[in-house]
């Protein structure tokens, strides 16, 4: 079988049902599972930390679950926006503005995730460092996409300028 970008397209629109479909089975599941995990996360720092913040485990659960469903939001437009991406390259609109603002978009979800994420480890000393991972990888994700929306932006002005000299 010859992969064919028409096959890489149609496997991208797949790979963003499946995640859609994780996201939703986070979504369901978030309580049992922000439960599970607050049981069993242990303090960083050592004893410093659980002198600043006495955190209980349903206050753990509660910011967990906030970061969670935030950062769900956050998600869910992304996957919707990728989505469109995918079905505007699928039809041949690669480098159109469309395109752009569908990148910055996503870019920003990015960015509101790791956010969310950041605001949740930091107002539960506990999850911390989960969270900053989580965090970081989001934000790194947008840096990503960010430079990607920048080189289509770029790649718009170079096709528009060699149209106007045919």
């Amino acid at each position: 079988m010859h992969w064919s970008s028409k096959n890489s397209i149609i496997l991208s629109q797949v790979c963003v049902g499946i995640f859609a479909a994780l996201l939703l089975a986070v979504d369901i599941f978030a309580y049992p599972l922000a439960s599970q995990f607050c049981q069993n996360v242990h303090y960083i720092g050592g004893s410093g930390w659980e002198q600043l913040w006495t955190v209980t485990d349903w206050q753990l659960v509660a910011v967990l679950l906030t970061a969670v469903y935030v950062g769900s939001v956050f998600a869910w437009i992304a996957l919707y926006k990728l989505f469109r991406l995918l079905r505007q390259i699928k039809q041949g609109r690669v480098f159109v503005e469309e395109n752009v603002k569908l990148l910055r978009v996503i870019s920003w979800c990015c960015f509101g995730a790791a956010a969310a994420t950041l605001v949740g480890g930091a107002a539960a000393v506990k999850l911390i460092l989960p969270l900053l991972v989580l965090a970081a990888a989001a934000a790194f994700m947008g840096l990503i996409v960010r430079i990607v929306k920048n080189v289509f932006q770029q790649a718009i002005t170079m096709k528009s300028e060699l149209d106007l000299t045919i």
